[in-house]
């Protein structure tokens, strides 16, 4: 089985350690405590030229989607990019590039065709044929959400948990030992209860994905994607992975999320910075945009939550995001926890050099 395999390298790794006393250098160079810093892209095939991706372990290429029973390129603008993606690799050796299904409104589909066991055996045969085609690395299920509702009129049912679980084990069955597979889960109390049979789950994939961002209401202002929670009823990095341990699943298996873009409420009342507001989601932003705002906005920082935030009394509106302070802070948080890494939505927003991604390699690669 693919996880054998995977011990035994670990357990060849150690060995060989003792025998030649190599130092801790060699240790990471055998991927022992080497951090993942994993990028979502949907951008195309040139954007990405842009970018120094030296210390990007994974590369996920957002998104594919269903087509009938089978995991489907789009198009050829698609194709395309996922060549040029996969030629990168001559240029990061390290790089490993995978493909996500599905993404907020990419995965209409998914709870009827993996209702069945034709479906579900059809899903896999067809990702392990494109992981072949293309010479990916893997494949990263991004299903919003299995049992909870997701986007309107996206059809979900108590099924799908179990359903779940028997798609991740047929594709252990038809994927190769090295090939990566992970899942997105969203950061909040109700996927992480319901959606997941995780005792069944997590043995059987390499980590999970936690989306720690778009954690706050649409009517009211608050933190997207704070590092920790400011009160009970609110979600964090930190919260999801509480619950994450607490219920037994290892810490290098999983992987926290920050957001290269933000998020911003109009029609703010002028109490508290904005902050804790009734108000009405207006747009997201991207980080590299943040530029362009209007000069009316002054900008704070929360230091329970370890987040920034901005507000515009002029045209009462209220933003939350990351900046290069909170993204360095969970990177660090990864470390001092010992958890497997930190991966991001989406690289296409980041600034071409000297931006968040660069803040989250400093302090990974620092230590």
């Amino acid at each position: 089985m693919r996880k054998l395999f995977i011990k035994r390298q670990i357990i060849f790794c150690l060995i060989f350690t003792f025998l030649t006393s190599c130092d801790n250098s060699s240790i990471r160079e055998n991927n022992i405590d080497e951090k993942e810093i994993i990028a979502y892209y949907p951008g195309g095939k040139d954007l990405i030229d842009q970018y120094d991706l030296k210390g990007i372990t994974q590369l996920i290429y957002s998104f594919l989607h269903l087509k009938g029973n089978k995991l489907a390129v789009d198009n050829e603008e698609d194709s395309l990019t996922i060549v040029h993606l996969v030629n990168l690799k001559n240029k990061y050796p390290k790089l490993k590039i995978l493909v996500a299904l599905g993404g907020w409104g990419g995965c209409k589909t998914c709870s009827d065709v993996f209702s069945t066991v034709d479906g579900r055996e059809e899903f896999a045969s067809s990702t392990a044929k494109i992981l072949e085609d293309y010479n990916l690395d893997g494949i990263d299920l991004d299903w919003e959400y299995p049992v909870i509702p997701g986007v309107p009129g996206h059809k979900y049912q108590d099924e799908d948990k179990d359903n779940f679980t028997d798609l991740i084990i047929r594709l252990n069955d038809y994927l190769a030992s090295e090939h990566i597979i992970s899942f997105a889960a969203g950061g909040f109390d109700s996927f992480l209860e319901k959606s997941i049979d995780w005792d069944k789950v997590m043995p059987l994939v390499d980590h999970v994905n936690i989306m720690s961002y778009d954690l706050y209401s649409q009517t009211k202002t608050g933190h997207h994607t704070p590092l920790y929670s400011v009160n009970t009823d609110s979600y964090s990095v930190d919260s999801a992975v509480r619950y994450l341990t607490k219920i037994g699943i290892p810490k290098s298996k999983i992987i926290v999320g920050a957001a290269f873009y933000g998020r911003i409420w109009e029609n703010v009342a002028d109490i508290n910075n904005g902050l804790f507001q009734n108000a009405k989601f207006r747009k997201a932003i991207s980080f590299n945009k943040l530029d362009n705002l209007d000069d009316g906005f002054k900008f704070y920082w929360d230091e329970t939550a370890k987040a920034p935030y901005a507000f515009n009394k002029t045209k009462n509106e209220f933003l939350s995001f990351d900046n290069k302070e909170s993204v360095s802070l969970k990177a660090k948080y990864v470390i001092d926890q010992e958890l497997k890494g930190i991966m991001f939505w989406q690289l296409g927003e980041d600034l071409s050099s000297n931006g968040l991604l660069e803040a989250i390699k400093n302090r990974i690669y620092k230590n």
